[in-house]
């Protein structure tokens, strides 16, 4: 069997997700290829011994894209798959206009486009999900949501959920206090942690605006924002609790479960998501997690923590600080969490499932 994964997204959740998938189907005897601008993705991929092929493109779609498909379409030829996996919308727009249904194409959208765009671009991008349909011999799809989202859009391609899964071996239970120490971070104080790429979609800016209703409620309270992105100084810029004492800015980070770890609550304020990994990672640590219940959240957390109506500044302001003055609360939904994914979210379910679906897709003889 011969994969060749194509990814435009190089870090954050999609690039693990496609590492995950690459080695574990290498480890299976399968020849597996990534092709992807560079980045991360590609650095790691080459350290762990995947072939990785340069794939020069941009996030979102413009005149640059008939380019980016040619030159795709070429490597592709040149690789020649069993099967071609796409991840996220620009993988998806170019891999199939490249490949035309002319080989087996999985396409796994990781939170549709359309979810992410309004007005004539919403329409437009669902538009092309239908168009794509018939190029697309499986969707596979990380959420029941997505799937319904996907649905309700008109898609039509035989499609399948299979949750994301991580390294319940990396992400554990450990010493809060030894992690606060490591860290830099007060080892009494109630801390939330809200860990992601600083963006429109992962809503920070929602967070920091209920922030001080917070700080009402715990005034010794800390928030710590772990990640880095455009929207950054644009926050701390317009938001005058951005620069209070209580609200830290630490920047990128290479180990997340040390945060969760010092974490008393984990925070998503997203706008819209596919099935994220940080609350998983977060509940393989013990922690509970608050959320806006955007696609996948209600199936991810259940009751290890709370799922709350998107927007509702409120409600998160209520919840975080409830987690953060009842640590016996925090501690019984972080047990849950921590059960929950063993259970249903482990890495290994994830690439299984896939391979599984992957093989079916292929005929015996081109095999052979």
């Amino acid at each position: 069997m011969k994969v060749v994964h194509v990814s435009q997204p190089v870090t954050a959740g999609v690039a693990v997700v496609v590492l995950e998938l690459a080695v574990a189907q290498r480890d299976r005897g399968w020849s597996v290829a990534i092709a992807c601008p560079p980045g991360w993705l590609g650095d790691r991929a080459r350290e762990l011994g995947i072939e990785v092929r340069g794939w020069a493109a941009r996030r979102g779609p413009a005149p640059h894209t008939a380019a980016e498909t040619l030159r795709l379409r070429r490597l592709l030829t040149e690789l020649d798959p069993d099967v071609v996996h796409l991840h996220s919308s620009k993988a998806g727009l170019a891999g199939r206009l490249a490949v035309r249904g002319g080989r087996p194409t999985v396409f796994q959208p990781h939170l549709w486009s359309f979810e992410t765009a309004s007005g004539p671009l919403r329409r437009a991008s669902a538009a092309w999900e239908r168009f794509a349909s018939r190029w697309t011999d499986l969707v596979v799809c990380v959420s029941d949501d997505e799937l319904a989202a996907g649905r309700a859009a008109g898609v039509t391609a035989e499609a399948e959920v299979v949750c994301n899964g991580i390294d319940t071996t990396r992400f554990v239970p450990g010493d809060r206090a030894a992690a606060r120490r490591r860290l830099g971070l007060p080892e009494h104080a109630p801390i939330a942690v809200c860990l992601g790429r600083l963006a429109e979609l992962k809503g920070q800016d929602q967070l920091l605006s209920a922030w001080p209703d917070v700080l009402r409620r715990l005034p010794d309270a800390q928030l710590v924002f772990a990640g880095d992105g455009p929207l950054g100084p644009v926050w701390r810029e317009r938001h005058p609790v951005a620069g209070h004492t209580s609200v830290r800015w630490p920047g990128h980070t290479d180990d997340p479960a040390a945060w969760y770890t010092a974490a008393d609550v984990v925070v998503l304020p997203s706008r819209a998501e596919g099935m994220a990994l940080v609350p998983l990672e977060a509940m393989a640590c013990a922690r509970p997690v608050v959320a806006f219940d955007v696609g996948g959240m209600r199936q991810s957390v259940a009751d290890a923590g709370a799922v709350l109506p998107p927007g509702d500044l409120g409600l998160l302001a209520e919840a975080v600080a409830a987690r953060l003055a009842d640590p016996g609360l925090a501690r019984r939904e972080g047990e849950r969490g921590r059960r929950r994914v063993e259970l249903s979210f482990d890495r290994g379910r994830m690439t299984d499932q896939i391979a599984a679906l992957v093989d079916k897709l292929t005929p015996s003889e081109r095999l052979s």
